[in-house]
């Protein structure tokens, strides 16, 4: 009777420790189940969003446009006028541009091209103005010396100004001395008033001016003896 019941009481332990081994094991399978459910639901629930993301508008890639950089030159255009040229079987009509190119710090130049269209003679003369760079010397926002100077039929008298005058000139005598970077000055056209003409005397005036080390040297003295 003692063997029976030791034997019994071997299979309820082995039967036990069975059943406690499949529901462990069954814990498992259905917490990696529920994992790969879980899963399953997360990459259904993405896909559709990707396919809606899909079927919208496209993205728009925003660009940015590289800034050119500013050119320090300043172009003034003073003059645009008809011509024609009289040819075999008739007339040649053209456009002359007169341009003024200057930088505004002691540098300035005049152009005048001809063409059968404006903006290509525009072109022409800022191209031709640009050639054409002589340095102006400036002491103290003004020129240095009274000058007058003569150009074709025009003729330009320049003298120094104080602070605060401003440019008294006007049309392309102006424009001139404005592009070459002087702010305080007289000026006074005594010749033609063609644009043109006041341009390149205003040019050969500007051109002639000579700076206080210069005529020092020519003397044979020093600055401080030639200021004094």
């Amino acid at each position: 009777m003692e063997n029976n019941e030791e034997l019994k009481a071997e299979v309820v332990e082995e039967t036990s420790t069975e059943v406690v081994e499949e529901a462990s094991v069954t814990e498992e399978v259905i917490a990696e189940a529920t994992e790969t459910v879980e899963t399953a639901e997360s990459a259904a629930e993405e896909k559709p969003a990707k396919s809606r993301r899909g079927r919208g508008k496209k993205q728009k890639i925003e660009t940015v446009a590289e800034e050119k950089p500013q050119s320090e030159w300043t172009e003034n255009v003073v003059q645009i006028s008809r011509v024609t040229k009289v040819v075999k079987g008739g007339k040649k009509l053209s456009f002359r541009a007169i341009v003024i190119v200057g930088n505004k710090k002691g540098q300035v130049g005049i152009g005048c091209a001809k063409a059968s269209e404006v903006i290509i003679a525009i072109q022409k003369a800022i191209a031709d103005g640009r050639k054409n760079v002589i340095n102006v010397p400036i002491f103290k926002t003004t020129i240095p010396h009274p000058v007058q100077a003569k150009s074709g039929a025009g003729c330009v008298m320049l003298r120094p100004a104080s602070q605060g005058t401003g440019i008294i000139a006007g049309g392309a005598v102006r424009s001139v001395l404005e592009l070459a970077g002087i702010e305080n000055i007289l000026a006074k056209s005594l010749g033609s008033k063609a644009p043109l003409n006041a341009a390149y005397a205003t040019f050969e005036a500007l051109k002639s001016l000579t700076t206080f080390g210069e005529m020092a040297k020519k003397r044979g003295l020093s600055m401080a003896e030639f200021l004094n």
